[in-house]
């Protein structure tokens, strides 16, 4: 059984990285700092990019091989053999601008899915804190029911219980919450390794 006073304790502690973290944005749970957006330039270190890079989704195969290698269930070994792949079969004047729409693609896209999922994180960080502020409204509740000398012992361990459970769940839930916070990183740094694989890929750079 919880009592009330140590699970204010406990639910209190949501919203301390927030502050450590951000500063800003009170909807921001995890202890890693809060980048809405990356640049270009974090990520690529090659040579600047034509205006005509922008077209990559114009081009199916850049497009299909951006979705493929994107995606973190392929191991990083073998989505940089895949983009080492598709540039060898590029004729050489066709290298460098598709190596460019390639680069371009990858930002794009990855850039969007760890917006996409900074978004989520602030969502299911909300919905935590507003269950947050119902298991201390409980807990209070609880522990004003048992100072009571007439208390129905049945019906006060029964709610206690329902307490326990939630706050249990409660706690299941921001231990998940601390793992997808590590989402946007490994997003930016799959991104970075790509990108510097293909720079290693251009005519310019051999």
């Amino acid at each position: 059984m919880i009592a009330g006073l140590g699970a204010i304790l406990l639910l209190a502690g949501i919203a301390s990285p927030v502050s450590a973290a951000s500063g800003k944005d009170p909807d921001w749970p995890c202890i890693q700092r809060k980048v809405p957006q990356l640049s270009l330039g974090q990520v690529w270190t090659g040579p600047e990019l034509p205006g005509s890079a922008k077209d990559w989704s114009k081009d199916a195969d850049i497009a299909a091989l951006v979705e493929e290698v994107a995606a973190r269930r392929m191991p990083l070994a073998e989505a940089q053999q895949e983009i080492k792949d598709f540039a060898a079969t590029l004729p050489p004047e066709q290298a460098s601008p598709r190596l460019a729409m390639l680069v371009q693609g990858l930002f794009d896209h990855m850039d969007a899915e760890r917006s996409h999922v900074m978004s989520g994180i602030a969502r299911y960080a909300h919905k935590q804190i507003q269950f947050a502020a119902e298991l201390r409204k409980e807990a209070s509740a609880v522990d004003a029911l048992r100072a009571k000398a007439d208390a129905d012992q049945s019906a006060l361990a029964q709610r206690a219980d329902r307490l326990t459970f939630s706050t249990r769940l409660f706690e299941e839930r921001a231990q998940s919450l601390s793992f997808v916070c590590e989402v946007p990183t490994l997003i930016e740094q799959r991104l970075y390794q790509l990108t510097k694989t293909v720079a290693g890929l251009f005519p310019e750079q051999k």
